[in-house]
């Protein structure tokens, strides 16, 4: 199965957040320092905010038979 690029970097940046969660995770397992959820939300929002996702812009004229996602 073949994406188009906005979906490819849509799975791509879906990817890149999970693998920062999942290592956030891993950080904290690995601290045993215990966390309340606020700590642990406030680990995950800075896990996901340091990322380069890029912005893509979405294209205002749309080319005849050509599909939107």
């Amino acid at each position: 199965m073949s994406f188009c690029e906005h979906c490819q970097g849509q799975r791509f940046d879906r990817a890149q957040v999970l693998r920062a969660l999942r290592a956030a995770r891993k950080r904290l397992r690995d601290s045993k320092t215990p966390c309340d959820a606020d700590q642990v939300l406030a680990l995950a929002i800075e896990a996901v905010r340091t990322l380069e996702i890029p912005h893509l812009e979405a294209m205002d004229e749309v080319a005849e038979g050509e599909v939107v996602h």
